[in-house]
């Protein structure tokens, strides 16, 4: 099965401009993960899909680039006219969708997301951190009974999606336009792999985690 890697790539960000090119450790921020998938030698092709040529010398050996149109660097834009103009160029039957603001993500989750579409027991796959919380809504309890309070540890786990890998066959996206299907595989993921890079804050957090083995 033709296993395709996508990251899409803006260089302009609101929130942290021009973040997908900055220093993080040794290495531009985008590096990190396309490096980190190259390594697990499971994507048939990897490309960056941006606006802009100038984002091609950061590019590591082995990627290519796909040139998408501009309006696509919108803030409006979503990942369903994204993918649905990336997917409409390239073909594949399993798409292995990335994002360059979590670097910390390891070869060894992306392989098993990877593996786990590949197999065909699942139709999908992403990345969660498990939270066993107490968590409120509309000021109530969400996820358990105030008047008999249980150990955390017994409250039944919510996952939260993060943002580092997804994987999900060419059939996922054509009959659901999404990136998780019905059958998922869910990875719990560690607090560093679920570092997630929007603002200044975070950049900050990630360079402190830099190296450390968490």
């Amino acid at each position: 099965m033709k296993t395709i890697a996508i990251m899409p790539i803006k260089l302009s960000n609101e929130r942290l401009p021009g973040k997908n090119t900055m220093l993080l450790g040794d290495k531009p921020l985008l590096q990190h993960e396309l490096v980190t998938l190259r390594k697990t030698g499971l994507a048939d092709e990897i490309y960056v899909y941006c606006s802009d040529e100038a984002v091609c010398p950061y590019l590591p050996e082995g990627v290519k680039f796909l040139k998408r149109p501009a309006e696509l660097d919108l803030p409006t834009s979503n990942f369903t006219q994204i993918f649905a103009a990336f997917s409409s160029a390239v073909e594949a039957d399993i798409y292995v969708y990335v994002h360059a603001t979590a670097p910390f993500i390891t070869g060894e989750t992306m392989a098993e997301c990877i593996r786990a579409v590949q197999g065909g027991a699942y139709d999908s796959a992403f990345c969660a951190v498990k939270i066993q919380d107490f968590l409120w809504k509309d000021g109530e309890p969400l996820n358990f009974d105030a008047a008999n309070v249980p150990r955390s540890q017994d409250l039944e786990p919510i996952y939260r999606e993060t943002s580092g890998v997804y994987v999900f066959t060419k059939e996922v996206f054509a009959r659901y336009r999404r990136r998780i299907g019905k059958k998922p595989f869910v990875k719990e993921v560690s607090f560093k792999e679920a570092v997630d890079i929007n603002n200044p804050e975070d950049f900050r957090l990630a360079e402190a985690m830099v190296g450390l083995d968490l």
